[in-house]
């Protein structure tokens, strides 16, 4: 049996194991438009940095992805907390479709 729950883009769908009785959870986003509108924004940079500090948006993470963050230490709520893990993350090449701007971090 399973139960799911819409907020927004977000999906929470709720299933009972019946083997052991136990709970799973699956959390989904659909990130398409934020992926769309970061190429666009990628493409519209070079890897030259601004002067500006409110002109160097560098990324757009979805909610479920900032969940992962969480998860794993380099994040608490939307606070980075390990700088270094964080750019590290950043400029890993999986992860450049939530990049905005050329260049490494």
């Amino acid at each position: 049996m399973a139960k799911i729950l819409e907020k927004d883009n977000i999906r929470d769908k709720v299933a009972h194991n019946t083997e052991d009785g136990g709970l799973v959870i699956e959390t989904a986003q659909d990130v398409s438009q934020i992926i769309e509108q970061n190429k666009k924004e990628y493409n519209a940079t070079t890897g030259k940095w601004g002067g500006d500090v409110f002109d160097n948006k560098i990324a757009s993470i979805p909610l479920t992805v900032i969940d992962d963050l969480n998860k794993a230490g380099i994040m608490r709520g939307f606070h980075v907390v390990d700088q270094k893990k964080f750019r590290a993350w950043l400029n890993n090449p999986d992860n450049r479709f939530f990049r905005t701007r050329q260049g490494r971090v």
